[in-house]
């Protein structure tokens, strides 16, 4: 069968990948077509790559105005190149901005329309749940608690596990050696604070200075930011330059795994960060503006997707105009070892991972696709 796949971010491009690979198991005979990036076009061929998610990721309301010309170019090749592949489903993965407009087109084209990964509507523009129920043939969660959500706007969601687990177990298995790691990164005897200051420029402006201060006050530690690939280290290094901090970058599962605490910018890292189990402080400076709103415009009681799993407040979140030095300082003491509560953060860490399963969920999605494919047939 035919599979077109559109993702449209780093984190898309590889649940992507592994459910491509899934696919592959229950359909040898699989051909793909996709907007993706470089570990998609390993599994399905560079030659089927139709746009790189670089040219794609345009994030928040100016970078889209600016570029809203160049998105609806791309959002046009991508309905054309459709067309001329003819595939028997296609799959959304998260990128709502784009992909809920891709599903309009390829609902009202009679091409069945499967959502992997469902936007989190739950969190901010849920007026998104009126397009999934009309144009989405079949919603994939990846979050427990969206079982209820979803059912209760009339979507009977599908949930199988957290692809995370399986980046999460494939990583760490291949992580070197804790001191060749810290040996090749420069690193020394000291216990690590990693610093997650959040995969978009406009975070890590926001979190990353907050979060080095803490060095400062910790020289018995290191603290070193996971960086990622797609951000220059010099945008790093402008909150870091005259602080006690240290830089790994696309290391981020390795770096966890030797760490004794983290601190953490709210988003996917606060989840990764708990299933590797290590503790955490969950930061997020946000703008005064936005903190005086907060109880109108949040429709949640957490940001941490840890706390929003297990329905309570398992790790502190920070969530503020302007975070307490002190109070950080105090709170980050407190579940290293010796502290007071890392015995209940890691005991809450390990319910959580009975929640969301093991790995191997990107097979049991990808079979699942497959089947409801071929059942339709």
């Amino acid at each position: 069968m035919k599979y077109y796949i559109i993702a449209g971010e780093p984190s898309g491009d590889l649940h992507g990948s592994n459910l491509m690979k899934g696919i592959r198991k229950s359909d040898p005979e699989a051909k793909f077509r996709f907007c993706g990036g470089d570990m998609m076009a390993e599994v399905g061929g560079r030659e089927n790559l139709v746009k790189h998610y670089r040219e794609m990721s345009f994030f928040g309301f100016v970078q889209v105005a600016l570029n809203i010309r160049t998105i609806l170019s791309q959002m046009g090749e991508c309905c054309r190149d459709i067309m001329a592949f003819q595939p028997d489903v296609v799959i959304l993965i998260d990128y709502p901005g784009f992909n809920i407009k891709i599903a309009e087109f390829a609902h009202s084209k009679g091409i069945p329309v499967h959502y992997y990964i469902a936007p989190k509507v739950w969190a901010w523009k849920e007026h998104r749940v009126k397009a999934l129920r009309r144009f989405v043939d079949k919603l994939y969660i990846i979050f427990p608690f969206e079982k209820e959500y979803f059912r209760s706007k009339g979507i009977e969601p599908h949930f199988e596990g957290n692809p995370i687990m399986d980046a999460i177990t494939k990583r760490c298995a291949e992580a070197p050696a804790e001191s060749d790691f810290r040996r090749e990164n420069g690193l020394d005897e000291r216990p690590i604070v990693a610093l997650l200051a959040g995969s978009r420029v406009s975070e890590i402006k926001a979190n990353l200075r907050f979060m080095a201060r803490l060095a400062e006050r910790m020289p018995e530690h290191q603290f070193v930011v996971a960086g990622v690939d797609w951000i220059k280290r010099e945008q790093y290094e402008v909150f870091t330059a005259d602080m006690p901090v240290k830089f790994v970058c696309d290391k981020t599962y390795e770096l966890l795994q030797i760490s004794e605490v983290a601190v953490v910018t709210s988003g996917t890292a606060t989840l990764e960060t708990a299933l590797i189990g290590i503790p955490e402080l969950v930061v997020y400076g946000i703008p005064w503006f936005y903190e005086k709103m907060k109880p109108y415009l949040l429709k949640i009681p957490y940001v941490s997707l840890v706390n929003l799993n297990l329905q309570r407040e398992a790790v502190r979140e920070m969530v503020v105009y302007h975070p307490s030095v002190d109070e950080a300082e105090k709170e980050l003491r407190s579940i290293m070892i010796g502290g007071d509560k890392r015995e209940k953060m890691l005991s809450d860490f390990a319910e959580l991972r009975e929640i969301i399963g093991g790995a191997g969920a990107s097979d049991r999605f990808a079979a699942d696709i497959v089947k409801t494919i071929q059942n339709s047939k």
